[in-house]
């Protein structure tokens, strides 16, 4: 499986000074998402912004031990994850421009693969030495409006922390080693993951396009 080729060597071809990114070339990435439903992508961040979002989750953010489940479900269980989190508000400049950016992700990922996203939502995870998150779906079929999973990498990691992918059968498609700017995109009821134990410490955005899941057009909460 490793010889698919799944990443996307450099989707910001030159280097940005402003924190807010320039108009991406999204329609790089389509391709090798609509073939395999998950694509790797290298610079996804341009240098300001992965800056300014990991200057936040270090120095600014109010990370808290994460649970599993949501809303009634929610339950802290260390057995499977140990990782902290913080909520995007989107009160800070970084957070607004990171925001944006996945909109325009979103729009794109709609007009070419009529996947009808309807919404966005993310938090800063950090994984300190042995923190892990034991194999999970972060969807399952008719359970859930959550269909596409993103994790945008906010620091090189040399030892430790990588996330394993595994495709429907369980078998392993590739160990992804932490590298700062990066995104990963999957579909998020098709693909198992897990994040191995940590040796350094690993800060990341987790996030989530969902669909308009409602009825008599009450939009469905989180799932």
């Amino acid at each position: 499986m490793e010889v698919i080729a799944t990443m996307v060597t450099d989707v910001n071809s030159a280097a940005k000074t402003t924190l807010a990114p320039d108009a991406q070339p999204f329609s790089l990435l389509i391709e090798h998402f609509y073939q395999y439903g998950w694509v790797l992508l290298a610079n996804f961040l341009s240098p300001s912004l992965n800056s300014a979002l990991l200057h936040e989750a270090q120095h600014k953010a109010q990370l808290t031990p994460a649970g599993i489940g949501r809303s009634n479900g929610h339950q802290m269980n260390q057995h499977i994850r140990r990782d902290a989190t913080q909520w995007f508000d989107g009160e800070s400049a970084a957070q607004q421009a990171y925001l944006q950016l996945m909109t325009e992700l979103q729009q794109t990922l709609n007009r070419q693969c009529f996947l009808g996203l309807f919404d966005f939502e993310c938090h800063f995870a950090r994984y300190q030495h042995g923190d892990f998150y034991k194999k999970h779906l972060d969807a399952f079929k008719g359970r859930t409006n959550r269909v596409l999973t993103t994790v945008s990498y906010l620091n090189t990691v040399a030892k430790g922390g990588q996330l394993a992918l595994y495709d429907e059968h369980d078998q392993l498609i590739k160990t992804i080693i932490p590298t700062a700017g990066s995104l990963l995109l999957f579909e998020s009821e098709r693909f198992p993951h897990e994040v191995l134990p940590a040796q350094d410490p690993r800060f990341s955005i987790a996030g989530w396009f969902r669909n308009n899941a409602n009825v008599n057009g009450v939009l469905d909460p989180a799932s």
